[in-house]
């Protein structure tokens, strides 16, 4: 079968890969045929639900835990003592109904997106301190009818999964309720064929992840590249029309500059921008602020992660006014810069919006804001990480900018825009594989886990022992994956009052 033998399956896997002989119909739309053999059952009869509201406030009189929450589950695919976990504290009632054992399975049971709804992660071994903490669901097989780790690769199967976000309820937040969870269909072939999917999947997930964390390292070391010659271009050190440095170079009186070249002068930051003052206007659309693509319409954005994020219906009129070119800052700007505007329309109140006050090439300090040099120092402006400060207007006053003359602004953005162009070519093309490969993985566990092929002849086939290990429970598939970690918030959009 063709489209199941990409290279890091031999052929030989490949080949016992094959229907089953018979199917019916499952009777669920989500879950379409299965093997005439197999059967389909409510997962309140194959498991036990525990949902949990132990939080991570301290209380006196309770004993200290460590709380796997909502973050663990949703960036790991297993839940490993070895982990870093938040502390918290619960009564000896709740850590003996809802200490981790190995085998459960843990999803996540609110979310501001829906499809983030029932993203599973499967127990490796039982900790007597580590409960499962707030905003999760404890699922404990019932083990005459379904293993651990079959019910895992269940819940990441499409079908399984689409049931989760369906039964999932809300507006600007979803949440499951015990009785949705209880209500869902899964496929349950025999305990014996549960055993052989599960190893099957296993062995291909984790040669899917090895050949994506190959790809991945090739995409830092470019990412390195690129960062370097940018650094090294909006700050003088090299001069782009040479590829030399500068004849002659002056003291910046900058630290984070150092010195310029000598033909250069060095602004206070509100000398070249001022805050834009002026709210949303009748015909502005929405905007969404991201590292990955600067700011975009919001209904692009979408198409580019391939997801949807809430829509805020009400109060538009109190967001702010964005105008092409402008710049953005926020809260977690020292994560990768401010972001330049490819739209006009509007955005969250919490942002800064910067225009220009001056004249300078938008170009040159598009790359300046995500120069390492310039994020270095901004981060530095303040502890807002750790007393939850925000970036404001006066952090980014903070940080004087180098204010090469005109020309000069306009030669280094052109010629870093063809520098990197083939730099960013690479990249974009390992992402996309990375995501076509994660499209695969989960096109082949909907179709293992509901019996569109049988694997049981390739699982015989496999090395004794191939479990996952800790180097592969990473996040390898979607936007985190590829390094466009979205530290503008743009997955939740709060209501603005």
């Amino acid at each position: 079968m063709r489209k199941h033998s990409p290279e890091y399956l031999t052929d030989s896997e490949s080949d016992a890969m094959r229907p089953y002989s018979a199917y019916r119909d499952s009777g669920v739309d989500c879950l379409g045929e299965v093997p005439a053999h197999w059967e389909v059952r409510r997962l309140r009869t194959v498991a036990e639900i525990r949902v949990s509201n132990i939080d991570k406030h301290v209380k006196d009189g309770e004993r200290p835990v460590r709380l796997c929450n909502y973050v663990d589950v949703y960036k790991n695919d297993y839940i490993r003592p070895g982990m870093e976990f938040m502390k918290g504290t619960a009564t000896p009632g709740e850590i003996e109904r809802f200490r981790l054992q190995r085998g459960d399975v843990l999803i996540t049971k609110d979310s501001e997106s829906w499809n983030d709804i029932g993203v599973p992660a499967l127990v490796e071994s039982t900790e007597d301190d580590i409960v499962c903490g707030y905003h999760l669901a404890l699922l404990r097989p019932i083990s005459d009818y379904v293993g651990g780790g079959y019910l895992f690769r269940a819940l990441q199967s499409s079908g399984v999964a689409r049931q989760l976000q369906v039964e999932a309820n809300g507006v600007t937040r979803f949440g499951l309720t015990h009785g949705g969870i209880k209500s869902i269909w899964l496929p349950l072939p025999s305990l014996a064929e549960q055993v052989a999917i599960v190893r099957f999947l296993d062995h291909v997930d984790r040669r899917i992840r090895r050949y994506v964390r190959a790809k991945q390292k090739l995409i830092a070391v470019l990412e390195e590249q690129r960062q370097a010659v940018i650094q090294q271009a909006v700050t003088g050190r090299i001069d782009v029309r040479t590829g030399r440095p500068y004849p002659k170079y002056k003291p910046s009186g900058v630290e984070w500059l150092g010195h310029v070249p000598e033909s250069w002068q060095v602004w206070r930051s509100k000398r070249v921008f001022v805050p834009r003052r002026e709210l949303a206007r009748p015909d502005d659309i929405q905007l969404s602020a991201t590292q990955a693509y600067g700011v975009i319409a919001q209904e692009e954005y979408e198409k580019r992660v391939g997801r949807k994020v809430v829509r805020i219906l009400r109060h538009l009129e109190q967001r702010q006014h964005v105008e092409v070119d402008d710049f953005v800052i926020s809260m977690r700007s020292f994560q990768g810069g401010l972001e330049r505007a490819w739209e006009t329309g509007c955005i969250r109140s919490s942002y800064i919006v910067l225009q220009p006050a001056t004249r300078f090439v938008v170009g040159y300090f598009g790359r300046l804001f995500k120069s390492t040099g310039y994020v270095t120092a901004l981060r530095s402006t303040a502890n807002f990480i750790r007393d939850g400060q925000d970036l404001n207007f006066e952090n980014f006053c903070r940080v004087d900018l180098p204010f090469p003359p005109l020309e000069e602004q306009q030669k280094i953005s052109v010629i870093l825009d063809r520098t990197v162009v083939g730099i960013d070519s690479a990249i974009d093309r390992w992402r996309r594989q990375i995501a076509l490969l994660g499209e695969y993985r989960t096109r082949l566990i909907a179709d293992v886990v509901t019996g569109k092929l049988d694997v049981r002849r390739a699982a015989a086939g496999l090395p004794a022992v191939d479990a996952l290990g800790a180097e592969d429970d990473v996040e390898t598939f979607g936007v985190d994956a590829t390094s466009e970690s979205e530290g503008f918030d743009t997955a939740v959009e709060e209501v603005e009052a």
